[in-house]
């Protein structure tokens, strides 16, 4: 159990299941928390320069819980959202950290003079993004020791990519007994052109290179908007970033740590999140409005929902979306940014499965994300895989079962079945469903929805 759940009660889902009554038609305004693929990287960020960073919009997900103890080990202290940090004291003018300024999603970390570049295994095994404290030690320090990371298990996703680029920068690595050990005598900026564009590899890179003597150029970038917001962050400390939103970015590196200083953030929208709800309604019918996301993030998805037949409209920082009746089927690839997210996938195959028609999910990232189907099937969905494609034929309504959720979003997407399925639907190993998600039971309870813990 991280320290996030044992704090926050009903994060700490670990043994138990959500149970969802259906159908569930939903109605109401649900507001998107800080995004996972971004907290955890500026959480990581910080360790480039001493001092106390202010991170608001923060999402109350296990996850969060489980890279403050890894700062902690490394030698941070963290306060998460909603404890106590005592009296205020005066520390100069604070910088605006944004619209989302809800002081119970703000998460501190102060950070000291001297770290540990340690990762250990016990922490880093739990979570994917565990491997991005890599780059920032090394940037900080000249030397880290990162034991290899977990998270979910979608098939292989190899960190060559990171240590490549690395090498390119000065970095002499290795792994050995499970554990990557790097080295720099003195980064130095290098010409970084990356096989595919990772998401992974691009933020570790460009946090290495901060600190690298000279110009850093990385191409075919990744360009993600938890990647921009992560440009952003690092712009605010002092560091020289360009490109940002683009496949080339240029980072001038700092002459010296002074340079960097702490800052206030607010987390940028998690548009998986969003669009979750979105797949929900899909499947529920309804009227919605989402708040807190911004629909450039989701345009391409955005768009074939509409072709679909959702009526969706922005307003502001937020998206309104009605469903009166069946969507039709449509055919779905995951790509990389500004493509439809591979961390989508369950959730379209969800809303396929009760869609007019046949469709598809054609995965081009992780080959072997399909283990959520068999549970599907289990729901009376029509589902049949040909290579890396899930064919789809829809079903009006679905059928209540007892599913496992493998991992975060396939939980999700089981959960979102189970809206518009006929009576009541259990869905184990919730715990998984916690790691990205800020109270999804609560919040789909919001729109109408009942699902309850159990």
């Amino acid at each position: 159990m991280s320290v996030l759940a044992a704090d926050t009660p009903e994060l700490d889902l670990a043994g138990h299941s959500f149970v969802v009554r259906g159908p569930s038609p939903l109605e109401g305004t649900v507001e998107v928390s800080g995004a996972k693929n971004s907290v955890l990287k500026l959480m990581a960020a910080t360790l480039l320069a001493e001092g106390t960073y202010r991170i608001a919009n923060v999402p109350r997900i296990t996850d969060v819980g489980l890279m403050a103890e890894l700062l902690r080990a490394i030698g941070c202290k963290v306060t998460l959202p909603g404890q106590d940090v005592g009296p205020k004291q005066d520390s100069g003018p604070k910088q605006d950290v944004g619209p989302n300024q809800d002081i119970g999603a703000v998460l501190i970390i102060e950070v000291p003079a001297e770290i540990e570049p340690v990762a250990p295994r016990g922490i880093v095994d739990q979570f994917r993004a565990s491997i991005e404290v890599l780059g920032p030690m090394l940037a900080r320090c000249g030397e880290a020791v990162v034991a290899l990371p977990g998270g979910d298990d979608f098939g292989p996703r190899p960190i060559d990519m990171h240590l490549q680029g690395l090498a390119k920068l000065g970095v002499e690595a290795g792994t050995v007994d499970g554990y990557v050990h790097a080295r720099a005598r003195e980064l130095r900026g290098g010409a970084i052109r990356l096989d595919f564009p990772s998401v992974g590899a691009t933020e570790n890179l460009l946090m290495a290179a901060v600190r690298a003597k000279g110009t850093t150029v990385i191409d075919n970038a990744a360009r993600e908007p938890e990647v921009a917001d992560l440009c952003e962050f690092l712009s605010k400390m002092g560091a020289q970033v360009s490109g940002s939103g683009s496949g080339t970015l240029t980072i001038n590196g700092v002459d010296h740590v002074e340079a960097l200083q702490p800052v206030d953030h607010s987390v940028v929208g998690d548009r998986i999140v969003a669009a979750t709800y979105l797949a929900a309604l899909g499947i529920a019918t309804g009227e919605i409005v989402v708040t807190g996301v911004d629909l450039d993030h989701m345009a391409v998805l955005c768009g074939k929902l509409g072709n679909m037949g959702m009526e969706i409209s922005a307003e502001g920082e937020s998206i309104r979306a009605r469903v009166s009746n069946r969507l039709s089927s449509a055919k779905f690839s995951t790509l990389p940014y500004p493509g439809v997210a591979t961390d989508l996938k369950p959730l379209l195959v969800a809303l396929l499965a009760t869609a007019d028609g046949v469709g598809s999910v054609t995965e081009n990232l992780f080959a072997e994300r399909f283990r959520y189907v068999d549970d599907l099937r289990l729901m009376g969905a029509d589902i049949r895989i040909d290579s890396h494609h899930v064919v789809v034929e829809g079903k009006e309504r679905l059928m209540a079962a007892k599913v496992k959720a493998p991992d975060i979003r396939a939980g999700a997407a089981l959960v979102i079945a189970g809206l518009g399925a006929q009576g009541e639907t259990t869905v184990s190993d919730a715990h998984h469903i916690a790691r990205g998600y800020d109270d999804l039971a609560g919040k789909l309870n919001s729109l109408g929805a009942d699902v309850s813990r159990s």
